[in-house]
This record gives C-alpha cells, structure tokens and sequence, in this order.
C-alpha cells in the first residue's frame, strides 16, 4: 500500500512535466522562406511572422492564417466579351500576382481568387467594348497593359500586385473563324504564288545571263582567235619580206664581190667583151621578143662563132 501511495504521488508531477513540455512545444512555431503567418489573440490580430522561429503564447494566441509569399499564376476560364462592332467572342485570361502584404490579404477580402477572377472579367469586358474585332485580334500587348494597370490599382488594398496579364487565347465565333481562315488561306496562296513568280523571275534571269556570259566569252575567243591569226599573218608575211631582201641583199653582195674581183683583176678588153656575151646570151633566153644588139656584141658573136666551127673541125 506504501508502494502504491508514493507512486500516486509521482505519477500526478510527471503528467504535468509531460502537458508542460506538450504545451511549450505547441507554442514554437517555424515560418519557412516565402511564407508568412498572421497570429491572432483571442480572434484579433496580433502579429505578422516573417521567416523564422517563434513563439506564441499558450492559449491566447493562434496561428490564424499561412500566407504564400511567392508569385502565382491563376488560369481563370473564358469570358464572354462584346466587342465595339458587337461581334461576341471568348477570351480566357492567366492573371500572375504576388502577395505584398499578409495583413490586408487576410483582412481585406473574403475570397481573393474569386474577387481577382471577377475583377479581371469586368475590366476585359471594358477594355474591349472599346475595341473593334480586328483591333481585338492585333492589340494583345495593349490589352494586357491595360489589364494589369486596372487590376494592379484595384488589388492593391487587398494587399495583392499583379505583376502581369496574358489573354491565353481568344475564340470569335465560328462563321468569323471560317471567313478568318478563307483569308489566311487566300493570303498563303498569294504569298506563294508571289514567291513562285519571282523564283522563275530569278530563274530567267540566270539563264540570260548565262546566255549572255557565254555569248561574251565566245566573242571574247573570237576575237581572241583572229588576233592570234592576223599576227600569225603578220609575222609570216614579215619573214617572207626578211627572206627575199635577205636575198636580194646577197644578190645584189654577190654582183658587187663580181665586179669588185673584175676591177682588182684588170680584165683586157676582150675579156670585157666575153662578160658582155654573157649577158647577151642570159638576156636572150628571157621572155623579150625583140633584142637590140650592139655593134661590138655582134663582132665579138661574129668570132665566137668561128671559133666554135674551128673546135669542131679539131
């Protein structure tokens, strides 16, 4: 029974070491990177918790909400908008934001998303009742400027920036698609038939001026060719000239040489009147009908001819 008592006595301090050490844990609190903790006491605020450790006090105080401090990207599904020109078409928006202040975030609106997603309706819907369909279609820069100007400002005291805004697609209606698709086809069509046409256009041309290259270079051989024959004509007719005053030159040497050894010789003149035959004779087997002979040729033809009976006779 002693036994018993004591260890009632102990086990009552130790049940309370283990619901004190139970309850100062429960008070330790750790906020990660890029988050934040809004604590309450008694259901009002208290305080913001940045990254960290903490502590809070033991049932007065509640970790009431954890808030992500990254950037996130909220995909909302497609509206319907009506353009200047009424033309009704689906747009579907991607919204990026960032909470800036946890306070206002968890104070400010019941349901953020819901109210950005509402907010981002109504402003598309002013932004392109301003805009005629085609200017819709080719303005989605400006759209998105816009957008995020107006939902940045109105966010703003809901402790939210929206960093940007994307229209992710936009779907006109289905005869305006199909009259848009005939376009884009017709326009594909010509493109092509425009970048066929200046192909052969390029192509023609290459082939002119090959042509014309060519016919170039055969002039150019041509005319190559007959130079090269006319200097060919000219140098042979020059050497034919070279040769025949050459030998004219060694003629008219050889008469001169003749003559010179006749002087040196001193001929008689009966010696004078044999060259004189001589030539007589040369000259008559010319083509010349009629021959004017010399009164001393004819005497000296006269004894030439005797003595060549006398050598017959011998």
């Amino acid at each position: 029974m002693m036994h018993i008592s004591v260890l009632g006595t102990l086990i009552i301090p130790i049940a309370l070491i283990v619901i004190v050490f139970l309850i100062a844990v429960s008070c330790i609190k750790i906020v990660p990177q890029a988050h934040a903790a809004i604590v309450e006491c008694l259901g009002a605020y208290r305080a913001t918790w940045s990254v960290g450790i903490h502590f809070k006090r033991p049932f007065v105080d509640r970790v009431a909400r954890r808030i992500n401090l990254k950037e996130q990207v909220v995909d909302f599904p497609p509206q319907p908008v009506i353009t200047k020109d009424n033309v009704t078409m689906q747009i579907d928006t991607v919204v990026f934001f960032q909470i800036t202040d946890p306070k206002l975030f968890a104070y400010g609106v019941e349901n953020p998303i819901m109210a950005i997603e509402n907010l981002t309706a109504t402003t598309l819907r002013n932004i392109i009742g301003d805009l005629e369909l085609d200017e819709t279609l080719t303005s989605r820069e400006t759209i998105n400027t816009k957008m995020r100007a107006s939902l940045d400002v109105a966010t703003d005291p809901w402790g939210i920036k929206v960093n940007r805004v994307e229209l992710k697609n936009i779907i006109p209606p289905a005869a305006i698609q199909d009259a848009m698709e005939k376009q884009m086809k017709a326009e594909r069509e010509r493109r092509e038939a425009i970048l066929k046409a200046e192909g052969e256009k390029k192509s023609t041309i290459l082939v002119a001026e090959g042509k014309k290259e060519s016919a170039i270079l055969d002039a150019e051989a041509e005319k190559q060719a007959a130079i090269l024959r006319a200097e060919a004509h000219k140098e042979a007719t020059i050497r034919e000239a070279e040769g025949q005053a050459e030998a004219i030159l060694k003629i008219q040497q050889a008469n001169a040489d003749g003559l010179r050894f006749l002087k040196e010789a001193e001929p008689d003149s009966g010696v004078l009147q044999l060259k004189s035959l001589e030539a007589f004779a040369k000259a008559a087997d010319g083509k010349a009908t009629k021959i004017i002979i010399p009164s001393e040729i004819q005497g000296i033809a006269g004894l030439a001819k005797a003595l060549t009976e006398v050598a017959k006779e011998e």
